[in-house]
């Protein structure tokens, strides 16, 4: 399964918040080095976890408003949530492996 991206409001509350299944979200922007390196260990995340849970990714430039609502203050910014509510966050670079740990979290 690839990585979502949200485009809006809607798309966050129809693959995110109305998903029975954990979601992984990357708050990020073209311009942010660390997120690019991001990218990569994102989407790797994607697919070990396909199935038992959604990986998305938002473009905080695109979308102020979701990431105001979440109070993402710098970029990468990954936020975990479950039944629609924030149960971990990340700030920064992090590897697969830490990402994948958050996510067996609220597995």
């Amino acid at each position: 399964m690839a990585v979502i991206t949200i485009n809006n409001e809607a798309d966050f509350n129809e693959h995110i918040l109305k998903s029975d299944k954990p979601a992984l979200v990357d708050f990020w922007a073209p311009w942010c080095g660390p997120c690019k390196m991001v990218g990569p260990e994102v989407e790797a995340v994607a697919e070990m976890y396909e199935g038992k849970a959604i990986v998305a990714k938002i473009n905080v430039d695109e979308n102020q408003q979701l990431a105001s609502e979440y109070n993402v203050m710098g970029v990468p910014t990954i936020v975990v949530l479950k039944n629609g509510k924030e149960v971990n966050r990340i700030v920064g670079y992090r590897p697969r492996k830490e990402l994948g740990a958050a996510l067996d979290g609220v597995l």
